[in-house]
């Protein structure tokens, strides 16, 4: 008997369909408000079209109804409005050969090659043509053929760029989808909405190049850049936050504030701290330190390089490579016959795989012969073993087993065998397989636990140059880090206080406004290290925790480390944009792999669990964060400069330089402006600086022994002694008050 499907929905009830029918009628006889509301599905884990039909499964579908109130739901919107926007653009320009139209965060593009270049004077006609495919509200309409038929489809449209894209990478599917849109159609995966008459509203936002698939060897394109909203209300909201996010730039602010500064002679993506950013930077440190000092923590110090073997037994070597500067040898050879042996155990890649193989390739500076030039997969790889059998001939390298492997899966065999027993190294990706080392240094019993050790590590990873950002985005960053070693009857307790000590960081800087999302290990999936038991077990202990704190929290698949899952807390600034920060993650796999153990009131060994813990993530990203929430303008007590002098005239600078004098014994970070500018300039200066106190001093000042008062954001305070000056000061320090 054919199994009947039963769907799951998200309140836990069930519901047995037809095999065959479409997720459109499922939502029809859950309600016919639902059905209006429905844009798309998520079954199984994925998000599809309405038009679905449902398939036999002998497990039951999970399903989910995605409507406007949905994230996802959104993101489909914005996939299929950039069908729109292209669609405007062919019939606006004729000739134009279509790329790739993908949504990203908060919009979309699409990569397209016009006869006649696109400029912004063009954005209003395109939008109003958009606008009338939008009024027709024509079906999306999936269709699929067969590779063949599918490349004739397109070949018969003109379309270049989709015959290399099927030709490189999508012929190896037995399939190929389209969507349909009046006379509009478009190689496409989907999913899209119904009907366009549900894009609410858009706005094209600029154009820039972008060369074709990614590959500056290829031809550059023009990447006209949108958005829709499902409503005008919420674009409008959107526009208003893009304009405020701009005065917010960290990296404008960051050089207008002189906080930090990037030299492309030290290198892209490595953060050059100047010294008012460097105040910033060491008060927020102190703060963590006391409180941490507080709690029961100790401080180390690691080195900002480890041993490939220490990486290899964490995992974190060979895992992350792709996003690690390449390792350092002492082998002349062994770099690049690392490389050879990283590229053989990928065998055939896709062709975006390919990409950043070659693109990783490229940044280790390994040349190999031919090899750009490929056209095949086959082609590619065969470069590669005759380039690693040229080294090795070249160095005289002895790989025992090399020459006598029978396919090229047994030669990568040989050459990683031979790469461990070089002596290489790595810059250091992350400082947990430094930390359990100096928990091993010492036999440990349950009486020591847990054990806290706490670090500002600085760590490295290669992010590719095109996705650097200021500090959010870097290549050497310096983490808040701490590892927690602890018996299992502690887990618990210590996860507890760690997320209060996230909570408590988070009050004390204003980031009120967040969720709690708990990463969980995606089903199926070779990513992950240890037991299926384990990753039970903590991710059990980690729903229970926030449960037991009433907190609300979202569980999501595939979010999680590769050694545990962990809490992340996603933060909302004060525009609305949502910032990944404070995370507690916990770890039963490591102390495994590095056979950690304590000796237990049994005086038997026992094995310990790891909690990984940062409140800030890294201080650079965390920095900017700030720079952007506070918009450059500290509270006083993390404020670079507290307060400026300004005497109003020369002869008044002896008796400020008094009262400077005066605020810089009691700790207080003052400067004096003793230039011979007129106060009201002095004024403006020290507002474009974001001094939170600028203190006026003449001779009415002087003659009390005073100043006047001025808040960079309630304006005048009038006249206070400077013994009351100094004890609201300490009161805003102590408190660490936000205003």
């Amino acid at each position: 008997m054919r199994p009947v499907p039963v769907v799951t929905l998200p309140d836990g009830s069930q519901k047995t369909v037809a095999a065959g029918t479409t997720l459109q009628a499922i939502a029809e006889s859950i309600g016919k408000r639902l059905a209006q509301a429905a844009i798309a599905c998520r079954l199984d884990g994925t998000i599809v079209d309405l038009t679905t039909p449902l398939a036999e499964k002998t497990e039951p579908h999970t399903l989910q109804i995605l409507t406007d109130k949905d994230q996802d739901a959104l993101e489909v919107l914005r996939h299929s409005c950039a069908h729109v926007m292209a669609r405007a653009v062919v019939r606006l320009f004729p000739g134009t050969q279509l790329a790739f139209g993908p949504p990203i965060e908060n919009g979309f593009y699409y990569d397209i090659d016009s006869p006649t270049p696109i400029r912004e004077e063009d954005f209003p006609r395109i939008e109003a043509e958009m606008a009338k495919i939008v009024a027709m509200a024509e079906p999306f309409e999936r269709f699929e053929r067969t590779v063949p038929q599918g490349r004739e489809l397109v070949a018969g449209m003109g379309q270049q760029y989709k015959i290399e894209h099927i030709d490189e990478e999508l012929h190896r599917f037995g399939s190929l989808s389209f969507y349909r849109q009046g006379e509009f159609i478009d190689l496409c995966r989907g999913p899209h909405i119904p009907h366009a008459g549900r894009i609410g509203a858009f706005k094209i936002l600029s154009i820039a190049g972008a060369y074709w698939k990614n590959d500056s060897n290829r031809k550059q394109l023009q990447r006209l850049y949108a958005t829709a909203f499902f409503t005008q209300k919420d674009l409008d909201e959107h526009i208003k936050r893009m304009e405020e996010a701009k005065k917010r730039d960290h990296r404008l602010l960051g050089k207008q504030l002189a906080l930090f500064t990037i030299s492309q002679q030290v290198g892209p993506g490595l953060i050059l701290w100047m010294p008012r950013g460097a105040l910033v930077r060491g008060i927020l440190e102190n703060f963590i330190k006391d409180e941490l000092l507080r709690l029961g923590y100790l401080p180390v110090y690691t080195p900002n390089i480890g041993k490939l073997e220490l990486y290899r037994t964490s995992g974190h070597f060979p895992y992350y490579r792709d996003s690690q500067f390449p390792p350092l040898y002492q082998h002349p050879a062994a770099q690049a016959l690392d490389l050879i042996q990283h590229r053989l155990v990928a065998g055939e890649l896709t062709l975006e795989k390919e990409q950043e193989m070659e693109k990783f390739l490229a940044q280790a500076s390994l040349s190999i012969p031919g090899y750009l030039e490929a056209k095949t997969q086959a082609e590619k790889l065969a470069l590669v073993d005759d380039f690693g059998r040229d080294l090795i001939a070249k160095f005289q390298v002895v790989v025992h087993g090399y020459d006598s492997a029978k396919d090229r899966a047994g030669r990568a065999r040989a050459l990683l065998t031979w790469l461990e027993n070089q002596e290489g190294y790595l810059l250091k990706p992350m400082n947990c397989p430094h930390h359990i080392q100096i928990y091993k240094a010492e036999p440990r019993s349950y009486r020591d636990l847990p054990l806290r050790l706490a670090e500002f590590g600085t760590v490295y990873r290669y992010e590719q140059t095109g996705e650097l950002s200021g500090m959010t985005r870097v290549r050497g960053f310096t983490q808040d880090d701490a590892h927690l070693f602890m018996t299992p009857e502690q887990v618990e307790d210590e996860l507890h206080k760690n997320i209060e000590l996230v909570l408590f960081v988070l009050k004390t800087l204003g980031l009120n406004d967040y969720r709690v999302r708990i990463g969980l290990r995606a089903k199926n999936s070779d990513k992950y290290v240890g037991s299926n038991e384990d990753w039970d077990t903590a991710e059990a202990s980690l729903i229970k925790v926030v449960k037991a704190l009433d907190m609300r929290y979202t569980a999501e698949e595939g979010e999680a480390a590769f050694y545990g899952p962990k809490i992340d807390f996603v933060v909302r600034d004060c525009i609305g944009r949502e910032w990944q920060l404070g995370t507690v993650q916990l770890d039963y796999n490591l102390p495994k792999r590095f056979d950690l153990e304590y000796a237990g009131s049994d005086n038997q060994s026992h094995r310990p669990v790891m909690i990984h813990r940062a409140p800030f993530g890294s201080m650079e990203r965390f920095m900017g964060i700030l720079i952007e929430h506070f918009a450059g303008a500290f509270p006083f007590w993390l404020a670079p400069e507290q307060a400026r002098i300004l005497p109003v005239s020369d002869k008044f600078n002896d008796y400020a330089k008094s009262v400077e004098a005066r605020l810089r014994e009691h700790g207080f970070r003052i400067a004096g402006d003793y230039s011979s500018d007129k106060v009201g300039a002095k004024i403006r200066q020290a507002s474009l600086d974001k001094i939170p106190f600028m203190l006026v001093v003449g001779d009415k000042e002087q003659q009390a022994g005073g100043v006047a008062v001025r808040h960079r954001v309630k304006g005048d305070q009038g006249m206070i002694t400077v013994d009351a000056l100094i004890a609201q000061m300490e009161q805003n320090v102590k408190t660490r008050a936000l205003d």
